[in-house]
């Protein structure tokens, strides 16, 4: 893993990308970043009161840390049974779902515990929320990331 301050250029392309598939009411204003490479899934994103995740398919979703910012993103409630794999890395299954914030097809969205409503893993919807309550089975969020995957121990282990 290697660190580096990213361009002006680079940063002005994830606050483009940020500004166009996150909700409306979240206004970044990002003057530099820090980044830090991992090898196969992406980078961590650290800036002046900012932390976000790059995954390897450049897709841009603020790291579990920023509970205010997460708190502006849809979100899905699972239940118990679903946390330990949603934990692991697995992707949401329509069964595991007990309630669903409206959003649309292929949109960010907060994946929470039905218990203590806590945030677990941030997600990439497939379908919609109303398509996804009526499906029976099926995976219905790409999980991009999660408590205890590379980003939140890079997140742990570093000062930036």
């Amino acid at each position: 893993m290697k660190a580096h301050t990213l361009s002006k250029r680079e940063i002005r392309d994830i606050a483009g990308r940020i500004s166009k598939n996150w909700p409306k009411s979240i206004i970044c204003n990002i003057k530099s970043l820090n980044a830090i490479e991992t090898e196969k899934t992406g980078r961590l994103l650290v800036g002046e009161g900012i932390t976000i995740v790059q995954t390897k398919d450049n897709l841009i979703v603020p790291h579990l840390v920023e509970k205010d910012l997460l708190s502006h993103f849809p979100y899905v409630i699972v239940d118990m049974g679903a946390v330990g794999f949603i934990c692991n890395g697995a992707n949401v299954m329509r069964p595991g779902i007990t309630h669903a914030d409206g959003f649309g097809e292929s949109e960010i969205v907060v994946v929470k515990d039905q218990v203590h409503n806590k945030s677990l893993a941030i997600g990439y919807s497939r379908v919609d929320a109303g398509t996804m309550m009526n499906l029976e089975k099926g995976p219905v969020i790409n999980n991009l990331h999660y408590v205890g995957d590379i980003f939140w121990n890079l997140k742990k282990e570093t000062r930036l």
